[in-house]
């Protein structure tokens, strides 16, 4: 029998996500969006409800890396749309399938001008910084809204899109046979490329002296691990990850050339992009980072990536996973194996960069002053004991360092600032890890870094989320002893005698303050064995903590001398 019956708008969107197995969403509520929500919760939803609009978009795009289906955001209109509007650009850049919903504005009010409550025209200021904008006018076409914003969001290169729900939308009507609810067939189409684009790659590799692969956050999204990990194994081509690929092929495996990652690209002939931009993080594929005559095979889904800074010299378009489902058995036929002559320099570099960083890791558990390498080493020591937990990062050294102390054996389980190098995400993304996987989460935090999301601790709290936040504390950006005027704070100086733990207790969590790394590892393995929310005071000297962490060059110097600047 015909269903007949008349349904809202905010009915019909939410049959719509779920119907595309979409359960869980991120947001904050107001005007025209508050019972939207709560009727999302009654029909079977879960909301999470967050104390900024970039957080929690920021959420629902680290949820959309971690599970591979686009995460769901809610804002208000007007500014709360303009708060969550960075972090959508943001998923966009980073490659993060996102479907962000806004409520708007009345449309005949915002055309003409009028002036309406937050009233500003969302639709067209979101579409530069998404895959794709659409306005919802009629409840009808809530359907066809929501398989036209999965199918945007996860196909090609994953990115964010905008979904404007104007007021008078939520509360339309529309039966069900209108509203045409359906969940596209394959979404993301599997794409493999040619077979003469394969042959071309296998003679580069095959000639290849001193072969390399860089392996990025796109092969951990595309889930090619298994690929990937066959691949090197069979070659014994050495790897590098980059930060959020760590894990894509285990840090402890055999291959990895992390340690000597200046040497490998120095002197590689032949190098492998897997789902990994030669952007500024490569330095956009230029000397000296690369020797000129490099020759370069990038994988990606994308063709205006390929020959963007350097030329590509094989170009594999397609997904990843599907790429390598047939380069590897090409492969593996062509006899292709890196020489050992190549994988003993590599060794013998790592092997002295690593009895350095050893020698440096030991002094700092037996120092009685806490440094980064004393607050970070004990997250690695839980890692190594748990694989199965999720790092979140944001800071400038605390970043860096984090990266390369904290080692990862299973892909996907470490989110930090991307492409852009944003701060202000690590708690949104720890918040979806702790969702959507139900694991433990550690956030490694510079203080100011914590900064900018600080007070989603509060949220953590709420739903009562595994998570330990260390907030790594040197009181400044970068540091806290700059002041290069006399009895004036420098621009970079922070509190460092701030108890941002206390902001756990507030919220009923759990805090510590360490001063040394044998207080940091016991507040740690306590605060994890717990599972309750916990922030870690991990106090450094302010004189710690190297200007713009690893990307100083970045940061243009000046002539500071007071002298000539009166």
């Amino acid at each position: 029998m015909a269903d007949n019956a008349k349904y809202s708008g905010a009915d019909l969107l939410i049959d719509a996500l779920q119907a595309n197995g979409l359960n869980n969403m991120y947001g904050i509520v107001g005007i025209p969006v508050t019972d939207f929500a709560r009727l999302a919760e009654i029909k079977g939803m879960k909301f999470y409800g967050f104390r900024r609009e970039d957080a929690a978009v920021d959420a629902a795009a680290g949820a959309g890396f971690i599970t591979g289906k686009p995460g769901v955001a809610l804002t208000v209109s007007a500014p709360g749309f303009l708060n969550g509007l960075t972090a959508l650009a943001q998923a966009t850049e980073n490659s993060f399938p996102l479907i962000m919903i806004s409520g708007s504005s009345s449309r005949h009010i915002i055309d003409m001008g009028r002036g309406d409550y937050e009233g500003i025209d969302q639709y067209n200021l979101a579409k530069p910084f998404c895959k794709a904008a659409y306005r919802v006018d009629r409840a009808q076409d809530m359907g066809l809204a929501v398989a036209r914003a999965v199918r945007t969001a996860v196909s090609g290169r994953p990115g964010g899109v905008y979904l404007d729900l104007p007021a008078a939308t939520i509360s339309d009507t529309a039966t069900k046979e209108e509203a045409n609810i359906f969940e596209p067939v394959e979404p993301a189409l599997a794409q493999y490329p040619s077979d003469a684009a394969i042959d071309r790659a296998v003679s580069l590799l095959k000639n290849a002296k001193h072969p390399a692969i860089i392996i990025g956050k796109g092969a951990a999204y595309a889930r090619s691990e298994n690929e990937l990990r066959e691949l090197v194994d069979k070659t014994n081509i050495p790897f590098l990850p980059m930060s959020m690929a760590k894990g894509v092929v285990p840090d402890d495996s055999p291959h990895t050339a992390a340690s000597a990652r200046s040497l490998t690209l120095g002197n590689a002939d032949v190098i492998m992009l897997v789902g990994a931009r030669l952007n500024w993080m490569l330095s956009n594929g230029e000397a000296p980072l690369f020797k000129p005559d490099t020759k370069f095979i990038q994988i990606d889904i994308d063709a205006t990536e390929f020959d963007s800074n350097r030329k590509i010299d094989a170009p594999l378009q397609g997904d990843i996973k599907s790429v390598l489902e047939k380069l590897v058995p090409a492969v593996e036929k062509a006899g292709v194996k890196a020489s050992q002559d190549w994988l003993d320099m590599i060794k013998a570099d790592s092997d002295k960069n690593n009895a350095k960083f050893a020698k440096i890791i030991e002094a700092s558990h037996k120092s009685d002053t806490l440094g980064y390498f004393g607050a970070i080493t004990p997250i690695n020591e839980i890692l190594q004991e748990h694989p199965d937990t999720y790092i979140v990062s944001e800071g400038a050294n605390a970043l860096d360092d984090g990266r390369n102390l904290v080692g990862m054996n299973l892909p996907r389980h470490r989110l930090d600032t991307g492409s852009w190098g944003v701060m202000g995400v690590a708690l949104g993304y720890g918040i979806a890890a702790a969702v959507e996987t139900g694991k433990p989460v550690i956030a490694i935090e510079g203080d100011s870094g914590f900064g900018f999301d600080g007070m989603e601790v509060e949220t953590i709290c709420r739903y009562h989320l595994p998570i330990t936040i260390v907030v790594i504390n040197n009181g400044g950006i970068y540091n806290g002893d700059r002041n290069p005027v006399k009895d004036q704070l420098g621009p970079t100086v922070l509190s460092h005698s701030a108890k941002y733990a206390e902001i756990a207790d507030a919220f009923g969590g759990k805090s510590y303050r360490v001063n040394n790394y044998t207080e940091m590892k016991k507040a740690l393995d306590e605060a994890y064995a717990s599972k309750e929310p916990t922030i870690i005071d991990a106090q450094i000297p302010v004189s710690m903590g190297k200007e713009s962490g690893h990307i100083g060059n970045l940061n243009p110097t000046l002539d500071l001398d007071p002298a000539k600047n009166k």
